[in-house]
Parts: C-alpha cells; sequence; structure tokens
C-alpha cells in the first residue's frame, strides 16, 4: 500500500500527544512549589509547557544537568511523581478551560519551550502572555510542516503546509498546517526570539509510537526477518535524548530559526540501521528484503506496518532524507545507532507484559501476519525460478 502524506499526518496525531492533552484540567489548579536552587553559574530559568511524556522529562534531564533551574506547566495528571523537587505550576494550555494560563502570569524565566503546542490559538495565548517577560520561546514544530517532502535534501527554507481555515483545530487531519501555524504564531509574540525545532521521528527508551521500537525487539527476537524495500532505502530518526540535549543548547546559545532536527548526521540506510539493532541485541536474526510492489500487493503499509521506512519514489520520499546541515552546525550530535537500539530494547524488555502488548499493537507485523508475508515471497521466489 502506497504512503500518503494524510496518512502519515494520521498516524503522528494518533500516536503522538494530541493538542487535547492539556487542555482538559483533572485537578485543582495552582502551583507546587519546590525548593529550588540557585543556577549554577550563568544557569537559566527555563519554563517547560508539559514536560512529564517523551520529551519532556528527557529536557529537565538535560537542563538540570546543565545548571539550570526547571518549572513544568501542565494539568499535573501525567505522571506527577516525576521530579519531586522540580518546581510544577498547574492549569491549562487551552485559556478557555478553567484557570487557563492565569497561574503563568507576572513570572519570569529566560527561556520557555512548548513540547505541547499543537493549535495556534492555544500556542498565541501562551506565547502572548509569557512574551513581557520571557526572553526565547522554542517551539516544538515538526517535519510534518512542509507542504511536500518529494525529495531528499530539502531544508528549512521548504514550503508549509497550509489549511484553508486557520481556525480549524481538527489536529488529526490537519497536524502539519497547523503546526506550522503555531511556530508563526509563537513568532509573533516572540519576533526574532523564536526558535522553531522541526524533529523528524523521534525515537529511544519510553517511547509511546513504537514506530522505531519494533525493530530492535524484533531483530533480537531472530530468525527470519521480513525487511522493506532492498536495504539501500534511507533512514531517519532522533533520540529523544539528543533533542532534549541539543534543545537546552539552542537556549544556550540563543540559536533562533527554524531547523530540521532529525539524523544521524551522516545517511543511514535501512540496512545499516537493522544490522545496528543485530549488533545491539546480538541476534541471530536474517533479513529477507521485499521490494515496494510486492509490499503493498500484499497490504503492507510503508511507516506503519514497516516503520521508519518510505516508499522509495513516493510524495514522502524526501521525508527520511531531510536536510539537519543547519541543526548540525549549531551543535546537533547523534549518538550511534546501535546506542540507540539497545537502550530501547533494553527499556521494552522491562516492562510489564501487558504494557509490551499495548504498544505492540501500535506499529508494525504481527509475528503471524510477518510469516504469512513471508511465506507468500518465497512462494513468489520459487514460482520464478521455476517459470519457462
Amino acid at each position: 500500500m502506497k504512503l500518503s502524506r494524510r496518512g502519515v499526518l494520521k498516524g503522528a496525531a494518533a500516536l503522538g500527544s494530541l493538542w487535547t492533552v492539556g487542555c482538559a484540567s483533572t485537578k485543582k489548579e495552582g502551583s507546587e512549589v519546590a525548593k529550588v536552587s540557585t543556577p549554577k553559574g550563568g544557569g537559566k530559568r527555563i519554563l517547560i509547557l508539559g514536560g512529564t511524556g517523551f520529551l519532556g522529562p528527557q529536557l529537565v534531564e538535560a537542563a538540570r544537568a546543565r545548571g539550570h533551574t526547571v518549572t513544568l506547566f501542565n494539568r499535573g495528571k501525567t505522571r506527577p511523581h516525576l521530579f519531586p523537587d522540580v518546581e510544577k505550576l498547574h492549569g491549562d494550555r487551552d485559556p478557555k478551560n478553567g484557570e487557563g494560563l492565569k497561574v503563568l502570569e507576572g513570572r519570569t524565566w529566560d527561556a520557555v519551550v512548548d513540547t505541547s503546542g499543537y493549535v495556534p490559538r492555544v500556542v498565541r495565548a501562551s506565547a502572548e502572555l509569557l512574551a513581557p517577560n520571557v526572553g526565547h520561546y522554542v517551539f516544538i514544530s515538526s517535519i510534518s510542516v512542509y507542504k511536500e517532502l518529494p525529495r531528499p535534501g530539502m531544508d528549512e527554507d521548504s514550503t508549509l503546509a497550509t489549511v484553508e481555515d486557520p481556525t480549524n483545530e481538527n489536529v488529526r487531519e490537519n497536524y502539519g498546517a497547523l503546526k506550522a501555524l503555531c511556530e508563526k504564531a509563537a513568532e509573533a509574540a516572540f519576533p526574532g526570539r523564536t526558535t522553531n525545532i522541526r524533529p523528524g521521528l523521534i525515537v529511544g527508551p519510553d517511547d509511546p509510537t513504537q514506530r522505531f521500537t519494533y525493530w530492535p525487539v524484533r531483530v533480537a527476537r531472530g530468525g527470519e526477518v521480513l525487511a522493506p524495500g532492498s536495504g539501500a532505502d534511507p533512514a531517519q530518526f532522533i533520540d529523544v535524548r539528543d533533542l532534549a540535549e541539543w534543545t537546552i543548547l539552542t537556549i544556550e546559545n540563543r540559536d533562533m530559526g527554524a531547523f530540521n532536527a532529525t539524523g544521524p548526521e551522516k545517511p543511514l540506510t535501512m540496512k545499516g540501521m537493522l544490522e545496528a539493532c543485530e549488533q545491539a541485541s546480538n541476534s541471530d536474526a536474517t533479513f529477507t528484503w521485499a521490494d515496494a510492489a510486492f509490499l503493498e500487493k500484499h497490504n503492507v503499509k510503508a511507516w506503519m506496518d514497516m516503520p521508519v521506512w518510505v516508499t522509495p519514489g513516493g510524495e514522502l520520499a524526501g521525508m527520511t532524507a531531510l536536510s539537519n546541515a543547519r541543526a548540525v552546525a549549531r551543535g546537533l550530535k547523534f549518538r550511534p545507532t546501535v546506542d540507540t537500539a539497545r537502550d530501547t530494547l533494553t527499556w521494552f524488555n522491562g516492562l510489564p507484559p501487558e504494557r509490551q502488548a499495548e504498544l505492540r499493537k501500535r506499529a508494525g507485523l504481527p509475528p503471524e501476519r510477518e510469516r504469512e508475508v513471508l511465506a507468500a515471497w518465497h512462494q513468489q521466489r520459487s514460482g520464478a525460478a521455476h517459470a519457462p
């Protein structure tokens, strides 16, 4: 089945943190003021909108490791036990709900990192409220902001997606265009003081999507692995820890503008990625590479059934081969793929069985489905070999 932009964006909206996560307060709004130490020499005070999902905790760890003081603003619903010694302010991203952003009024920070903005009206509200008292707005956007991704090497100056009605808040249908409008909303409130970080696929320990995790887990199981394409197709992603560390670096260096945050620095193929997964688990797996036409015939979808991979030559062929030169020039670094695979596998193996089962449903092929497709592949190959 051919990969479409709409299919990818719907998957991003469904498996990511939807904007409504943060717009329905479930506990009394207010604050938990922890005892916070004065930042070490030159440390900054950083507000994180969100902070307890996937990227947020890594941002907290990266910031504190570099001597910064962190405040979290969220609903207090997701993993409230995290970071008991960090100041937590409770409210709602949507100013229409309850006390909204009131707890942020009059507070001063050096920078804010917005990890949970999906609708421009909501981002505009936080940005305009914070602009007089905060120096720098860092918005976590997405490579989905681009109107088209048909070719490798596209950079941050590529045309952005649009939506006919900018007040339409249907994130599932308009994920990329709404993210692009969120960027503009932040920049309008913080002119010349905004950093728009556009990650590709974010992966690593704690990933709720399974869109990379499938591979180290599957390869570790060993045996014959169905792999997409020829092995030469490009693969791009970023370890959540690398993204967090670099986000904090952009605050320290006051790097403004838009940046594609995806990697690794040098081109990586699907074959190279799967070999790194094999190395991470010392697996005896073997890879059977099935071409795109065969996979489409057997209803094996790029990206969701075969994570990370996109159909060569399709409308999203450039999605896994974007230019990251601008971010790399500003200090973005990447750990080895084998380390990401190993750490992701270790994290997954430590989860309760019911959580593992839940994640397996989100992306990749179930074992019985994989066996069925592999059997069809070998039957096709056998038939071709005996054809007159």
